[in-house]
């Protein structure tokens, strides 16, 4: 592999990550509100959404590395109406910009709740499209090993699993916060931290289940399918099957084993410590086999003629 592929690598990762950290953080700041309340809601969510800017911006600067020429990356926009990656470049660009627009309205007060919810929203659904578009890109006639269902699959599920627990160990950071800053705050975040936290937990096993359910059905249809496809097959189960056997193993234990001692956690006050080292752990494990999984997705694709 070479420069351009590590830059794939931490430019579809980092950006489906903000992207499906942004999600949550939509759907734990509607929790939050009917909960507890705006203010509270705000003080679980407004210092985590500070987090998703240096990750989606070195995501962006990565891509730029993938282009002979970073000076001339205008011009891959100039096709929107027939390419994907046009329009990969133009969602990726337009989350951003209202990524940007939100947190300024949500930190500054700007607007009502509702103008600003439906920002979010729109900002959210702007952020699919981009993962989607860079699904597509990838959906080749030439490229049997991505031009399947397996794509689009494990691109959003990277983003949801990703951004889940990115946003685990955001709000955890933030607690450690408002415990030191705004001590009467923290019992009431702390009950939030805690329900936030087993709802992550949940949703990590269940897309930790999609993954190990699609992979085995991936190798078998690269199996049965054109030469080239059987060759990625061949790499993933030789060569490269140390990268397959680790990515397995340790989604496992930071999706599954590790998110079980995080849920039992998170069920009693008392236990914050331990519930913030398990969300760091958890964290850390998966994004290593995501990125090992995305490493296999650019090492074993063969392509068909020239």
């Amino acid at each position: 592999m070479n420069v351009r592929d590590w830059a794939l690598i931490t430019f579809t990762i980092l950006a489906q990550m903000s992207v499906g950290a942004f999600l949550v953080l939509g759907v734990v700041r509607y929790y939050a509100t009917r909960k507890a309340g705006v203010e509270e809601a705000d003080r679980l969510s407004n210092r985590a959404l500070l987090a998703i800017f240096p990750v989606l911006g070195l995501g962006l600067i990565a891509s730029l590395f993938h282009l002979g020429n970073p000076l001339t990356a205008y011009t891959a926009v100039t096709n929107i109406g027939s390419s994907w990656l046009s329009r990969e470049i133009l969602f990726g660009a337009t989350f951003a910009v209202l990524a940007a627009i939100f947190a300024l309205m949500q930190w500054r007060k700007i607007a009502s709740f509702a103008v600003r919810n439906v920002i979010e929203w729109i900002t959210a659904l702007v952020g699919l499209g981009l993962v989607y578009s860079m699904s597509n890109v990838y959906m080749l006639p030439t490229q049997p090993a991505w031009n399947t269902l397996a794509t689009p699959v494990s691109f959003f599920t990277t983003t949801f699993l990703l951004g889940a627990l990115a946003m685990g160990v955001a709000f955890v950071i933030n607690y450690t916060y408002v415990q030191r800053k705004e001590p009467g705050c923290a019992e009431a975040q702390c009950t939030l931290l805690r329900d936030v936290m087993r709802w992550i937990v949940l949703a990590s096993v269940v897309l930790l289940g999609v993954e190990l359910v699609v992979l085995p059905i991936y190798l078998a249809s690269l199996a049965a399918g054109p030469a080239a496809a059987v060759q990625s097959a061949q790499l993933m189960v030789g060569p490269f099957i140390w990268a397959l056997v680790l990515r397995v193993v340790l989604a496992f234990l930071g999706a599954g084993v590790f998110a079980v001692f995080l849920y039992q956690n998170a069920l009693s006050p008392g236990q914050e410590k331990m519930l913030g080292n398990l969300a760091y752990a958890a964290f850390a494990l998966v994004l290593v086999a995501e990125v090992l999984g995305r490493f296999l997705f650019y090492a074993t694709h063969v392509r068909i003629g020239i």
